[in-house]
């Protein structure tokens, strides 16, 4: 979900149990990204009126020192900074920031508080990564398309991936790996174009997380279904992405995004094609937004590896995940 995104206020007349609607905000800090969300809430419905997206890599340079870069600390202040100020202009009764994997694994993340309040006069939530899981299992399934359906969800970030399985409201599992694009980048650094000997080594160490730290887990738990199909579904950005890429989509619709399934092969075709192109071809792709050309090099193959391992034939996009969740609940009106 890149760039702005306004959608013309919904005219529905759902309203919560108090007998009207509320609007909300979400500022979420990724290892990635700053993205925005702006919404008419309702108990569990949401109806959003903004969506942004402005990378500002948070996680350069990060892994290697465990602090975050004070370039990376300004860019994303600012970025905060000019979010709540356009959600404030919109009316939002209650505005709240979060921030993930970066944030919560720095050894300096007072200094991202203290830039964030000091830019924008708002305090940082950071969030653990059970809590990130928790949100993209409540965001997910707030969409009626998969209710009453066991799922698995995986959102792969910046700086981990969240695997949540459940069905309805109910959770049987979930956990945060700290296993995601930038981290992976940052680890994995390729030519441009790709070698081939460099995607080997990229998708021999997802592979081998995947074996030695996901698969005994999961599997465990996937076997509690026993032999009902469990639905893969992914949230975040690239499955939204790969979604783009996938219908040739230059706008964003978020109703043909979760409404596609995409195969395995497909997956398999999609990561090919992007290992294949240096990266000034790699921002020609219609779908795939130029500042997320590099990551999305990673990001892809976690899913391809997480399909063939667990032998799912096919991909589902969710649009919803963690600040649908997170707008859902009442913090205090900024």
């Amino acid at each position: 979900m890149e760039n702005a995104k306004p959608v013309s206020k919904p005219t529905s007349t759902a309203s919560s149990p108090s007998g009207h609607r509320v609007r909300r905000a979400v500022i979420d800090i990724g290892t990635n990204s700053v993205k925005l969300l702006v919404a008419e809430v309702s108990g569990n419905r949401v109806e959003p009126l903004v969506e942004r997206s402005e990378q500002t890599r948070l996680g350069r340079g990060f892994y290697e020192t465990r602090r975050l870069q004070p370039d990376a600390l300004a860019h994303t202040a600012r970025v905060v900074a000019e979010f709540a100020a356009q959600a404030r202009e919109l009316g939002t009764v209650a505005l709240r920031v979060i921030a993930t994997s970066a944030a919560r694994d720095a050894a300096n993340s007072a200094e991202l508080t203290a830039a964030v309040q000091k830019a924008s006069g708002l305090p940082v939530e950071i969030i653990s990564g059970e809590q990130e899981a928790d949100w993209a299992f409540r965001g997910v399934t707030s969409d009626p398309l998969f209710t009453g359906q066991p799922l698995l969800i995986v959102d792969v970030g910046g700086g981990s991936t969240e695997f949540i399985l459940g069905e309805g409201d109910r959770q049987r599992f979930r956990h945060s790996y700290p296993l995601g694009t930038v981290r992976l980048l940052e680890h994995l650094p390729h030519s441009d174009p790709p070698t081939h000997a460099e995607w080997a080594r990229c998708r021999a160490a997802v592979d081998g997380y995947i074996e030695q730290v996901v698969h005994p887990v999961v599997a465990s738990e996937l076997r509690s279904f026993a032999a009902r199909a469990v639905q893969l579904v992914g949230t975040g950005g690239t499955t939204s992405v790969m979604a783009r890429i996938e219908l040739n989509m230059t706008d964003f619709d978020r109703d043909r995004i979760e409404a596609l399934r995409l195969s395995r092969e497909q997956v398999r075709r999609q990561r090919e094609r992007l290992w294949s192109l240096p990266l000034a071809d790699r921002k020609k792709i219609v779908g795939l937004p130029a500042d997320r050309a590099d990551v999305i090099l990673t990001g892809v193959p976690i899913y391809e590896a997480l399909m063939e391992r667990f032998d799912f034939p096919e991909l589902r996009v969710s649009t919803r995940g963690v600040r649908f969740a997170a707008v859902m609940e009442a913090a205090g009106g900024n």
